[in-house]
């Protein structure tokens, strides 16, 4: 089950870049693209499923399993006094990509909260984290 314009879909084919951190069976884990701190990092699911309504359990646990393991990562590499998890269903929810996925945001003291960045992130810095939390992941 995939949809042909869903971008989070055409990355779990390989048709869109991305800087994965972690594949495995039901889940990908990657940089987002448009962070809204350093270090936000989205777990997606590999199959299509628009939100916590259509998701089998298996699948959403493996999500919330991934995103435990990522959190660890991030508190490992970057140290954040809290990290926000996030996931959205709906536009009233703020859901802007309609493929269900969870959002991890390292957050500081005194940083502006918000669920999605403006900026696209730089490449190089997001590839080198992208590595680094893998390996944290290992």
């Amino acid at each position: 089950m995939s949809h042909d314009d869903c971008i989070f879909c055409k990355i779990v084919r390989g048709e869109a870049p991305s800087h994965k951190i972690h594949e495995d069976e039901l889940t990908v884990t990657l940089m987002d693209a448009f962070p809204a701190a350093e270090g936000h990092v989205l777990v997606i699911t590999k199959q299509h499923h628009e939100n916590i309504h259509e998701i089998p359990a298996e699948t959403l646990a493996a999500v919330t399993a991934m995103s435990k393991r990522v959190a660890g990562a991030l508190k490992k590499e970057l140290a954040p006094d809290g990290i926000g998890v996030y996931q959205l269903n709906g536009t009233a929810a703020g859901q802007t990509v309609y493929h269900y996925h969870m959002h991890l945001i390292p957050r500081t003291e005194g940083q502006k909260r918000g669920l999605h960045g403006r900026t696209p992130a730089d490449d190089v810095k997001q590839a080198a984290l992208a590595a680094r939390l893998a390996a944290a992941l290992e």
